[in-house]
């Protein structure tokens, strides 16, 4: 049971024979793909111990302000895989979130309908998996840096472009397709670009595990994923790169990571076939 954040520092102190168990730093690197948790932790709110000193695994509850001023206990846990569907920063806060989005309100005539499980879209054309295709159901671009990314791939490698989505065997979601950032037919490889985003919600907690679901889905399609993870985001592929921004250099590590999964040879001949 989540214990407060004084009772489990004391306990802490005890196992480890020490007056500071966790240094200042310590859990920097886990805390810092979640900038919106950062500003939402004050230490004077919890005994005086910064958010880099909590592993990100502890049971133990803190208390958190967000920027309108509402104080909440939850755990680290908690906390972290609270971004769901929602792309706003009340998705942090509970009480933010019940204000933005209040519940139905039931009538106690009313009956429980049980919830039917969501069908399939038809739109998705009967191809074979792994095929590559145009998809009317994929979304556009999320960012100018994605859409960047893009002219700058296809411009130097010589494979189809214009495709945003791959046929594959098991349901995503309500689909039979995914939409992969960048899509390289003839590589069977997708590129994902990863931020936090402007409210730090993106590709974190619940959003980061649909992030695996969809690589493993492409994997099993025989596709290979290549994520790039900017915002201190950390590998969730064995493919993944991680990258402070977008840059030459980092396009030049992204054709080398190319090159580890299908070979050199096979990459620098569509390296040689580009349009520039």
């Amino acid at each position: 049971m989540p214990e407060p954040v004084n009772a489990w520092w004391a306990r802490r102190q005890f196992s480890r024979g020490a007056e500071t168990p966790y240094e200042v730093g310590t859990y920097r690197e886990a805390w810092a793909p979640f900038p919106m948790l950062i500003r939402q932790y004050h230490p004077e709110l919890n005994s005086g111990i910064t958010l880099t000193q909590i592993p990100p695994a502890a049971d133990v509850l803190l208390l958190w302000q967000c920027e309108v001023g509402h104080t909440f206990a939850a755990t680290p846990a908690e906390q972290r895989a609270r971004p769901g569907r929602e792309r706003r920063r009340s998705a942090w806060c509970p009480e933010c979130a019940v204000s933005a989005k209040p519940p139905a309100i039931r009538s106690g005539s009313q009956k429980r309908v049980p919830r039917r499980a969501p069908e399939l879209c038809t739109k998705t054309p009967a191809l074979p998996v792994g095929t590559a295709f145009v998809s009317e159901c994929a979304p556009r671009p999320a960012s100018a840096v994605e859409a960047r990314l893009r002219a700058d791939v296809f411009s130097r490698l010589g494979v189809t472009p214009g495709l945003n989505a791959v046929r594959v065997g098991r349901p995503f979601f309500t689909h039979l397709e995914v939409w992969p950032d960048i899509v390289l037919p003839e590589l069977r490889i997708a590129i994902e670009y990863d931020s936090t985003g402007r409210h730090g919600l993106e590709h974190v907690g619940k959003r980061e595990d649909a992030d695996r679901r969809k690589d493993r889905t492409l994997r099993s399609a025989h596709w290979e994923v290549v994520r790039i993870r900017t915002g201190k985001l950390e590998k969730i592929g064995p493919y993944d790169l991680q990258l402070s921004s977008m840059s030459r250099r980092g396009l030049a590590r992204l054709f080398d990571v190319l090159r580890d999964i299908r070979g050199s040879m096979l990459i620098d001949a569509y390296l040689a076939g580009g349009r520039v």
